[in-house]
């Protein structure tokens, strides 16, 4: 029982420094680098008002707390490795069976965080579950991972629960998983980082437009109404979801040429 424990709190411990690193990769990394670029990034500020470092502590402290919590979360996927519910494929990759697997990876993960994130916008859930990630009106990207308790048990249970019904079929690749997640975080504090860098005209692309911007994000922070969706625009345009005004936003922000120089992080 006790050497159980050990092992379940050591992969605990090991969850919570990958967890960790990706963040700050991410979160960080964006951060960084949009500071560094200022010149260009600033004239796309998104938002007239901006985040202070109170905002930014505020954002960091939830989303370690966060990141404890998936570790916690993570322990059901280690469990169900341990009794074969998840079978991990350690044989030569099949670059195709890889694509495949990522690909579902992503299209689910975003499927499930339409529909969990309309959910908590519920008014029996909100206060308790989501109002914490809302206090960002301006949101940054240290915002990433900054959620209550509750939100960060939901967000954390997709990759139990889709890597049990996939082992169903066949085995996970676990460098689809890391790639999958690597790509969670990035395009999370992109999302977050309250600058919009993409080009005018992407929003209205037959190539582009299915992609989430962080115009689209920004505008679920400021107003809340609307634009659940995380990678992709398909289910609110599906729903009746996405802001009514998002491509006039969206232009207002990506037609800026201006360069400029903002000294505040990202």
């Amino acid at each position: 029982m006790i050497e159980t424990l050990t092992r379940f709190a050591l992969h605990w411990a090991h969850s919570f420094e990958v967890e960790m690193i990706r963040y700050l990769f991410g979160a960080a990394g964006v951060a960084l680098t949009y500071w560094l670029a200022r010149r260009w990034t600033a004239p796309r500020r998104i938002q007239q008002r901006q985040a202070t470092m109170a905002d930014r502590r505020r954002e960091l402290f939830l989303s370690v707390q966060t990141i404890a919590i998936f570790g916690l979360v993570g322990l059901i996927t280690y469990a169900a490795i341990d009794v074969g519910l998840v079978r991990i494929e350690k044989g030569a990759i099949d670059p195709l069976i890889f694509a495949v697997q990522l690909i579902v990876l992503i299209i689910m993960h975003d499927a499930y965080f339409y529909w969990m994130h309309r959910g908590l916008h519920l008014r029996a859930l909100f206060r308790r579950a989501h109002a914490a990630h809302h206090v960002s009106r301006t949101p940054t990207s240290w915002a990433s991972y900054a959620f209550a308790p509750i939100e960060s048990v939901t967000e954390s249970l997709y990759i139990p629960v889709l890597l049990i019904a996939m082992s169903a079929i066949m085995p996970v690749y676990s460098l689809a998983v890391f790639v999958f997640l690597g790509h969670q975080i990035l395009r999370n504090a992109i999302g977050h980082s309250g600058h919009e860098l993409v080009w005018s005209g992407f929003t209205r692309s037959r190539w582009t437009g299915w992609l989430t911007t962080t115009t689209h994000h920004d505008l679920h922070h400021s107003e809340g109404r609307y634009n659940f969706g995380l990678y992709f625009t398909w289910w609110d345009r599906m729903m009746g979801t996405e802001h009514p005004r998002y491509h006039e936003k969206f232009e207002a922000v990506a037609g800026r040429s201006k360069i400029a120089s903002d000294p505040v992080l990202a």
